[in-house]
Parts: C-alpha cells; structure tokens; sequence
C-alpha cells in the first residue's frame, strides 16, 4: 500500500529512548510490512481495528513486485531496495512452461512469470467510489477514515489454468450499496489481521508512515496467470494501475511494530 495524505498520531514509548531507537521514527503508530509469523511487537499506540471489508468500500486496487511481507509461504529473499522484498517458496519449482515468457500485448509493466506478486485490496469507510492512488479512498468530508487492507501474495506464471486476476477485479461491482472486488482470494490459510501502516518505497524505519491501516495478509501463495494481469490493465481499470510498485522493506523494530493477538 503505497503512501498517502500526512496524518500526525502518537507513539507511546519512553522519552529515554536507547541510542538503537533514537534513530528510528518516533510519534507514529505501528508501520508496515513485517513478518507476519512474529507476533511480537512493542508499539504502545492502540488503534482499533477497521471494520470487515464487506462492511467498507473497495476503492484502490494496486500490486507490489516482490511481496513487501515475510510470511510461510513467502520466506525466500528478493533483495534489497525498490523491488526487493520476499519471494514465493515455489519459485523455483516452477515448470519450464510456467515460466516461459509471455508473447501477448503487455499491459501491465514490471511483471513476468516467475515473479512473485502482492495485491492490495484497499478499502476506506469514507462514502466514495474506487479510484485511482490512495487519494481516492479519503474526501473533503471523510479525511481520517478506517482503512483496512485485503492481502494476496501470487506467484506470477505463464499459465492459462492458473488464477485469473479478473476473478478478483472491481469491474463496477456493487453489492449492498458498498463497492466491493468480484471476490478476494481464499484457500491460501487464515488471514493474520493486525494494526499498521501503509506501505510503499518511500518509507523506512527511519522515515515512518502516518497513516493508520488495518492488514488482513494470507500466509499462503497462489499461482496467477501473467495474461490475466495484462487484460486487466488494458480493460481501462479505474485504478489506472499499468505497473507494478515497489517495496517498502521489512519493518523489524519491535517498538515499530504492533502486537498480534
């Protein structure tokens, strides 16, 4: 999730901060991404957790190459910097013909098979329509909203078989009054829900998001067919997503990070 309108919040740590901790941002909530096989976690900000994503707007859709979160099945280093970040543990299982390259129109820019994926379905409880960045889910009558981001990490395969992204697409979809993805992805393990941040680049452990934010990650990968990626970005999708985004690397201070209960 990338990152977005400054909102200033308060970290609860002691003011005889240790040399370690005097160098990372203070005066900021739990920050994302992090493992989420860890637990753990020290920041003493307590947000409350953003309603179901059936009870909220759908109103940004984006992906991030690699995934920005450490998890079970997606432990295998990418490296450092704007794409670094985790990997699917499958990569390497991958057949030939999952990983040949794709010879349709390409679309959807920095994205290949073999490449590891993790789509962001962001919703806000701000009475607004999907759209494009993250502008989209806040209005001049709703500047603090509840947010909550729906997580799925894919590894990206040159298979017709595999899953096809536009089952997981906007496409207008309404139901209830609410804007909501056709379906988010499941089977890939119980969701780890915690408190955090947005995400993105531009933010370190030194220079720390304001943004309050509810995660709900998927432990598990699934395989996505690289065709399906490049029809959704030519469909005219009112995200305007047309490439992929870089990483924000792991958030590992404890005091950065919040407990999962």
């Amino acid at each position: 999730m990338n990152k977005s309108i400054f909102f200033p919040t308060l970290l609860g740590l002691s003011a005889l901060a240790t040399p370690a901790l005097a160098e990372m941002c203070t005066g900021f909530g739990p920050q994302t991404p992090r493992d989420i096989t860890s637990f753990e976690g020290l920041n003493a900000r307590v947000l409350a957790l953003a309603p179901p994503a059936s009870e909220m707007n759908l109103c940004n859709i984006h992906l991030h190459v690699n995934a920005e979160h450490k998890g079970p099945g997606f432990s295998v280093p990418g490296g450092k910097g704007v794409h670094g970040g985790w990997k699917c543990n499958g990569t390497d299982d991958l057949t030939d013909a999952e990983r040949a390259a794709y010879d349709g129109e390409e679309s959807f820019e920095g994205v290949k098979p073999g490449d590891t994926i993790e789509v962001h379905w962001v919703h806000t409880s701000c009475d607004v329509a999907p759209g494009k960045g993250l502008g989209s889910c806040l209005s001049d009558a709703c500047a603090n909203p509840a947010l909550r981001v729906e997580t799925q990490v894919f590894l990206v395969v040159n298979d017709g078989d595999a899953a096809d992204f536009a089952d997981y697409a906007y496409a207008g979809n309404v139901v209830n009054g609410l804007h909501q993805a056709k379906a988010i992805p499941s089977g890939t393990g119980e969701p780890v829900t915690f408190a955090g941040s947005t995400t993105g680049p531009s933010y370190t452990q030194q220079k720390c998001s304001p943004m309050q934010v509810t995660w709900s990650v998927r432990p598990q990968c699934a395989k996505i067919d690289v065709a399906s990626l490049h029809e959704w970005a030519e469909s005219g999708n009112v995200f305007e997503e047309k490439e992929a985004h870089g990483v924000r690397q792991l958030v590992t201070a404890k005091e950065l990070l919040s407990r999962i209960k």
